[in-house]
């Protein structure tokens, strides 16, 4: 019996419940760290079957404590009923012992400097020990958040006089629906960035940017032209972002905020070589 993808839907669902109050008052940082033991709870039982096995386990310590993990993965295993549980507990104790050699039991793996450990993971083939090349030209913020969590806000009071590439601005300025084939709106957006980094500027890319899918290729372009990134995470409650979303100009349904929520991933801090959490929890 099998259950494909079952820890990357259950982080997820745990994420989306936790944050709409289900249990209630979980703050930022616990509800995160639950999310990822959810999402690499298999991990210390097949992380030896892993080709790229080094670099789990060192991402993995970024996000969460690895004592906490693999006491997770012992205590799954202990509540089964198998034929292998003791070749399962057996794993579990390879789990600590590698993670003690790879010097990440006691914490994270401390890299240089954050554009070393974005490289890294970008890259694990340069080892853990590579000092990359700062050669960028420029900063591009890129805004995640859900819809009315205050990323229009964060922006006119931290960046008043940066230039802003704004899916919502460049529906309105065309005059094109959120409904309608979004193709001519998306070209313009990267064609207008592309302009700024070529010229070495700053910029901000405001949308809501929450599933890796969309971030991935945004972040892979800004690297190609050398622009710095810099991922900006916005959270205010649930209930404030309902409220506020509701006092937008442009609304997004709920039925559509839904939807959202059943896809919302919080950007990991691998994922640039910057990333920034302003999250407000009451």
């Amino acid at each position: 019996i099998v259950s494909p993808r079952h820890a990357v839907k259950g982080r997820i669902l745990w994420r989306a419940q936790a944050y709409q109050g289900l249990p209630a008052g979980v703050p930022f940082a616990v509800r995160e760290e639950v999310a990822h033991l959810v999402r690499y709870h298999g991990l210390p039982l097949w992380f030896l079957q892993k080709r790229d096995m080094q670099a789990l386990v060192i991402k993995a310590s970024q996000l969460m404590d690895l004592k906490m993990l693999a006491l997770l993965a012992e205590a799954d295993v202990r509540g089964r009923i198998c034929h292998d549980q003791a070749d399962l507990l057996y794993r579990v104790d390879l789990f600590r012992e590698y993670c003690k050699e790879q010097g990440v039991w006691d914490g994270p793996w401390q890299f240089k400097n954050s554009h070393a450990r974005f490289q890294y993971f970008h890259n694990p083939s340069n080892g853990l020990l590579y000092e990359p090349y700062d050669d960028y030209r420029g900063t591009a913020i890129l805004m995640s958040g859900l819809p009315g969590s205050g990323k229009d806000t964060w922006i006119a009071k931290n960046h008043p006089d940066w230039p802003v590439i704004s899916l919502d601005d460049l529906r309105a300025e065309f005059d094109i629906s959120p409904k309608d084939k979004q193709g001519f709106i998306i070209n313009t957006a990267l064609e207008r960035a592309k302009e700024r980094m070529r010229k070495g500027e700053n910029f901000i890319w405001n949308a809501t940017n929450i599933i890796p899918a969309i971030r991935g290729p945004l972040i892979a372009m800004f690297q190609e032209y050398k622009a710095r990134t810099r991922i900006v995470h916005i959270e205010v409650p649930y209930k404030r972002m309902i409220t506020q979303n509701a006092a937008r100009k442009a609304k997004v349904p709920d039925n559509i905020m839904a939807k959202m929520l059943q896809k919302w991933e919080v950007p990991e801090i691998w994922e640039a070589p910057d990333v920034e959490y302003v999250v407000a929890e009451n």
